[in-house]
């Protein structure tokens, strides 16, 4: 019971471990934690996209992304678009854009037509 008991410590939840593998390549780029952004101020975030949303036919065309930096994640926007290269789930880039905060009943923070950088995925790729 004491060697088990003091190792709980050191156990992670694998969304901790995912969290903890994110920051670390994320805080090569000196961006800033999206969970420390605010509304109404342009930031540039570095992450994994998440997820990728895309708008049906015959509804309001956007391109809806999520951004996830170890320590929360932002949606991405793009605005009339249906597509937009390079944005895939699993694929990391950084963002730069002006922060807004989604409808009032949610609490997501928000980035139209943010401008982006795609990050090679492993040493050595385009």
């Amino acid at each position: 019971m004491g060697a088990t008991s003091a190792r709980v410590g050191w156990l992670a939840s694998h969304a901790e471990l995912q969290a903890s593998e994110q920051r670390s390549w994320v805080e090569r780029y000196q961006t800033e934690d999206i969970a420390a952004l605010q509304p109404r101020h342009r930031s540039r975030v570095a992450g994994v996209l998440r997820s990728v949303t895309y708008a049906p036919v015959g509804s309001t065309t956007a391109l809806r992304a999520e951004l996830f930096d170890g320590t929360g994640s932002i949606e991405l926007c793009w605005t009339g678009r249906r597509d937009v290269p390079g944005i895939v789930p699993g694929r990391r880039l950084l963002a730069t854009g002006m922060v807004a905060r989604g409808e009032a009943r949610q609490a997501r923070l928000l980035m139209f037509n943010p401008r982006y950088d795609l990050i090679a995925t492993r040493p050595g790729a385009g």
